[in-house]
């Protein structure tokens, strides 16, 4: 029996203005006219650059109270203010059950929260723990962007939460994603809910998930095999250099 989740769906009630840069984005043409529901405890987003699904993964994370650059809800840093007005247009229905944990992930701006996390914990007048504890104990700056990433996933991700990531692949190696994906798999087991907009063919394959291709006409759930993504990167594995010497325009080994 599927659990209740701590999302159920999304939707646009109303038009954006007529002039936001966002009315061209597949995605949000897509959610004028239907709502997007959520049916696993893992959702992927997929789609080419410019499909917008990081756009929705933002929105969605800031009608949540996410802080707009990352982080728990109890992050309030801004370096700039890049984020889009879709949230506040964002329609979002919710469970009963709400979740004990949380956090929003940008790839982009990761080192923004760990900067963060630094200050907090030099500040003379924090108390109780240093907060890198609840991270692993060694400062994300002082490890590699996937170690970090990771340190995170596996000492600050607790279970019972709603974890929106945004590209995560972009700091991980292939054994990085595995160690991912078998945490994701422990929090899942914890009643937990991830929504994430990727590129990577590994993470889409994760038991169980929903995959939600966005393209130009709409948004469809499909499975993982059918995506742009995986068949690419399969056609290119079954014959390296074959693929890479169409790619370049060069005599075929």
């Amino acid at each position: 029996m599927m659990r209740d989740l701590y999302i159920r769906w999304m939707e646009l009630p109303e038009p954006l203005p007529r002039e936001s840069y966002l009315n061209r984005l597949p995605v949000v043409k897509y959610l004028a006219e239907k709502r997007i529901e959520f049916h696993q405890q893992v959702t992927f987003f997929v789609g080419e650059n410019g499909s917008g699904k990081s756009t929705l993964i933002e929105a969605l994370a800031v009608s949540q109270r996410f802080n707009p650059e990352g982080g728990t809800k109890n992050f309030c840093f801004s370096t700039e203010n890049s984020h889009s007005e879709l949230h506040a247009y964002l329609r979002v229905a919710r469970g009963v059950i709400r979740p004990r944990d949380g956090f929003f992930l940008r790839a982009e701006s990761f080192y923004n929260v760990a900067t963060n996390i630094d200050e907090m914990d030099r500040d003379p007048y924090g108390i109780g723990a240093p907060i890198i504890s609840n991270y692993g104990g060694v400062s994300l700056h002082k490890q590699s962007h996937g170690e970090s990433f990771l340190a995170l996933a596996e000492n600050r991700f607790g279970g019972n939460g709603l974890y929106i990531l945004d590209e995560p692949e972009a700091a991980l190696s292939p054994r990085g994603m595995i160690r991912l994906m078998q945490r994701m798999d422990e929090l899942v087991q914890q009643n937990s809910q991830f929504i994430i907009a990727t590129h990577s063919p590994m993470l889409l394959c994760f038991p169980e998930a929903e995959v939600l291709q966005i393209t130009d006409r709409e948004i469809d759930s499909v499975r993982f095999q059918d995506t742009d993504h995986y068949r690419t990167t399969v056609r290119f594995l079954q014959n390296p250099e074959s693929a890479a010497a169409e790619i370049l325009g060069r005599d075929q080994p």
